[in-house]
C-alpha cells in the first residue's frame, strides 16, 4: 500500500468486514494518487476504459456487492462475462453451470444493468497504475479482474488479464509483504526451470514477464486453456503425473535423521515464533527421529500446493498451476497426500482433525504407486503433515486468520498421536 490512507469510502455493511478492508486495501494499491477511486451502489456508467489524451475512466462491477465482495469484473458485458467464465472454469461442474449462467446474462447486458455495485477508477494522464504497467510490459492493451481472497498469510492480488474483446491473455501476482514477494519470486524461478523440464504428463504456465512495479515484484503467467473439454481425472493418471514432477530434479535415497530434509525441516520450525504449537512438533519430530531415524527415503521434488481446485484435467492434458510452493528434496508422496488431504478438508466433507489422521493411516494405500511400503509410507505421512504444520507456523498464517491456519487444533494431535505408535 501506499503511505497515503486509502482513498475509497465505502458504506457500511455488517459482516464482510475483512473483505472489504481487503478490497480498501487492494484499490488503494493497484490505483495510487493522483487516481481516484468510488466505491458503492451506483447506477452504470462508462462500461470498460476510456483514455487517450483525457483521464482514463474505468468501470467494474462487484460481485456478490459490498456485503459480500467476491469478484472484481470489468463492467464491459463482453469482457465482464469472459471473466466470471474464467473463473468458474477451474472449479467444479456445478460451479461451472453457475459461471456460464451469471456469464451469458452479462454478455446479453441484462446483468449489468441489475449488478449496481460498481467501482469506478479516474486516473489522470500519466498515472502509474498497474493497468498502465501491465500494457507496457506485455505491450497491448488489457482488462483486469481480480478474485478477493480470504484472510491468509499469502494473500495477494491475482488478476485474470483479459483482452477488451474478453479474450484470455494471463495472470498477473503481486508480491505485496516479504512472504507474498518471496512466493511470487519463487514460481517465476519455479516455472522457468519446469519449462525447460520437459513434463509430458502435465502443462504449466508460462512466464511471459517478471518486473517490479512500485516495490513491489510482478509476475505475468499465460494463461491455461482451462476451456478444453474436461475429462476425469483417474488415480494412476493423477499418480503418474506426481511422479512426473517428483523427478524433475532427480531423485534420491538418504536416512532420515542424517538426512538434508530433516536438516532443512527441522531448521524452519526452530526459526519459527516461540510457541506451545512448535514446541510440541519439536518435541514430536525428537521422538520421531528416535524411533525411526534410520529409515530410508525418496527425496524428490513436489508442487507444493497440488489441490484439486489448482489443476484442470482436460481433453488436451492435466493443466496444473500456482507454483510457488514448488521445492526439491523431500519425500517422494507428499503431493499425493496433499491432494488428499485438502480434498478432504473442504467444508462439510470431514473433520479436519479425522482427515489429518486418516491422511497418515491411509498413507500405505495413497503411496503405494509411489513403490513405497507400508511403514515408508507412514513415516512419509507423518513427515508430510509436520512439514505442513511448520510452514503454517512460519508464514504466520493462524495469526492472518486463515481458516485452518492453526495446526495445533487438527495437524499436531494427529502427528504426536501416531509418532507414539511407532
Amino acid at each position: 500500500m501506499s503511505s497515503t490512507p486509502p482513498r475509497v469510502a465505502a458504506a457500511r455493511h455488517p459482516g464482510g468486514q475483512d473483505r472489504q478492508r481487503y478490497l480498501r486495501q487492494v484499490c488503494d494499491l493497484l490505483w495510487p494518487s493522483p487516481a481516484t477511486v468510488t466505491l458503492g451502489n451506483q447506477a452504470p456508467g462508462r462500461a470498460g476504459a476510456k483514455g487517450g489524451g483525457r483521464a482514463a475512466e474505468t468501470e467494474f462491477i462487484l460481485l456478490l456487492g459490498m456485503r459480500r465482495p467476491r469478484l472484481l469484473i470489468p463492467a464491459a458485458a463482453g469482457a465482464g462475462a469472459a471473466a466470471v467464465r474464467g473463473y468458474g472454469q477451474p472449479g467444479s461442474r456445478t460451479a461451472r453451470l453457475g459461471a456460464r449462467a451469471l456469464s451469458l446474462a452479462l454478455a446479453s447486458g441484462l446483468g449489468g444493468t441489475v449488478l449496481r455495485s460498481r467501482i469506478r477508477v479516474h486516473a489522470p494522464p500519466g498515472t502509474d497504475t498497474i493497468e498502465s504497467f501491465l500494457q507496457d510490459a506485455l505491450g497491448r492493451d488489457i482488462l483486469l479482474s481480480m478474485y478477493l481472497s480470504p484472510a491468509r498469510a499469502n494473500r495477494k492480488p491475482v488478476l485474470q488479464l483479459l483482452s477488451p474483446r474478453g479474450q484470455p491473455v494471463g495472470f498477473a501476482k503481486i508480491g505485496t509483504s516479504p512472504l507474498t514477494r518471496a512466493l511470487v519470486q519463487a514460481e517465476r524461478d519455479a516455472l522457468t526451470r519446469l519449462g525447460r523440464a520437459g513434463l509430458s504428463d502435465v502443462t504449466v504456465p508460462q512466464v511471459l514477464h517478471y518486473g517490479e512495479w512500485r516495490g513491489k515484484n510482478v509476475l505475468v503467467l499465460s494463461a491455461l486453456p482451462v476451456w478444453l473439454r474436461r475429462r476425469p481425472v483417474g488415480g494412476a493418471r493423477l499418480d503418474a503425473a506426481m511422479s512426473s514432477v517428483a523427478s524433475v530434479g532427480g531423485l534420491r535415497r538418504e536416512a532420515l535423521a542424517a538426512g538434508s530434509y530433516w536438516q532443512q525441516l527441522t531448521g524452519r520450525l526452530a526459526a519459527a515464533d516461540e510457541s506451545a504449537d512448535r514446541d510440541t512438533l519439536l518435541g514430536a519430530l525428537d521422538t520421531l527421529s528416535a524411533r525411526a531415524g534410520n529409515a530410508r527415503l525418496v527425496l524428490g521434488s513436489w508442487h507444493g500446493d497440488w489441490t484439486p481446485w489448482n489443476m484442470a484435467s482436460t481433453s488436451g492434458g492435466l493443466l496444473v498451476w500456482d507454483w510457488e510452493r514448488f521445492t526439491d528434496g523431500v519425500p517422494v508422496g507428499f503431493d499425493a497426500l496433499h491432494y488428499r488431504l485438502q480434498r478432504d478438508v473442504v467444508p462439510g466433507r470431514r473433520e479436519p482433525r479425522a482427515a489429518a489422521a486418516g491422511c497418515i493411516e491411509d498413507a500405505p494405500q495413497a503411496l503405494a504407486a509411489f513403490g513405497l511400503g507400508a511403514s515408508e509410507a507412514r513415516t512419509t505421512g507423518i513427515l508430510y503433515l509436520a512439514d505442513l504444520a511448520t510452514r503454517y507456523l512460519a508464514d504466520r498464517q493462524a495469526q492472518a486468520g486463515a481458516i485452518l491456519g492453526a495446526p495445533g487444533a487438527w495437524l499436531i494431535p494427529a502427528i504426536t498421536d501416531q509418532v507414539s505408535r511407532l
